[in-house]
């Protein structure tokens, strides 16, 4: 009889290898949720990397978030005054911006600067056997490391994403109002039409779930990183990049859930809901 092939084998082996890693990921990140609220949280080490990750990443977000908000409004300008719409670009860039761009640029700008420097940070930790000494001396490593770093990511992201989103209205409506000349009032009027109280909650919610998947990541990539310096290397690289994907595959699915939730508490024919 010939051989079966290789193929579903394989492919089985591959789906097989990525549920033991999510699992053992999950198993993780209930650990370092639970170390958040231990009372042997680390109150220095937390205000520290409140510090890194908050301050030390204004710069680069405020910068990020300001030529995004530019390039958006001379992008559409182009488009929208071929038909007169000019006005409108209040509204679109700045529903584009609280509700996309600013909670997924800051977390794609922090996932390369502060998850791969975790990631390496931990690596470094686990190769020199400081893990090891932690847990030698009876302290849970994931919690004595982990949740600190989980919290000042999940409490400075949201901040700096209000940042991203602060810069890029403002740099958009330098380009709309002192560049193009738009009407002010039509202008505002169609962003204040536009942008409501929901579109901050749906955007400040994104970035809360991104700051903790980032952290955990960076974090698991760590813990698991191999022996040598490029080991290391390849943990941060690692943490970047599954953290990217996360933030793209999770920013798909709540723009889902969250366009489902505002239909069923907004009808788009005005009826309330049943």
């Amino acid at each position: 009889m010939a051989a079966a092939p290789a193929a579903p084998i394989g492919l089985a082996s591959v789906a097989a290898d990525a549920l033991v890693a999510l699992g053992d990921w999950t198993a993780f990140s209930l650990r370092a949720v639970r170390g958040v609220f231990s009372r042997n949280l680390l109150v220095a080490e937390f205000v520290r990397l409140c510090l890194t990750v908050g301050l030390g990443s204004v710069g680069v977000i405020a910068i990020t978030g300001a030529f995004i908000g530019m390039v958006l409004a001379v992008q559409s300008y182009g488009q929208l005054h071929q038909i007169g719409l000019e006005t409108s670009l209040g509204g679109l860039i700045h529903m584009s911006v609280v509700r996309e761009l600013g909670p997924v640029l800051a977390a794609i700008m922090l996932a390369g600067r502060v998850g791969s420097a975790m990631a390496a940070e931990l690596g470094t930790m686990r190769v020199t056997e400081q893990l090891d000494a932690l847990a030698c001396l009876g302290v849970d490593p994931v919690r004595h490391l982990v949740a600190p770093r989980f919290l000042a990511c999940v409490l400075m992201i949201p901040l700096l994403t209000i940042l991203a989103d602060i810069m890029g209205l403002a740099g958009s409506t330098f380009v709309c109002l002192r560049i193009y000349g738009i009407d002010p009032h039509h202008y505002w009027e169609h962003t204040r039409a536009f942008v409501g109280m929901w579109d901050v909650f749906v955007g400040l919610t994104k970035s809360v779930l991104f700051g903790g998947v980032i952290a955990l990541v960076a974090c698991h990539r760590g813990f698991h990183g191999e022996a040598g310096a490029q080991g290391v290397g390849r943990a941060a690289t690692q943490a970047f990049v599954v953290s990217f994907i996360a933030i793209l595959a999770m920013d798909f699915v709540f723009g889902l859930v969250a366009n489902s939730v505002h239909d069923m508490i907004w009808p788009p024919n005005g009826a309330r809901p049943a």
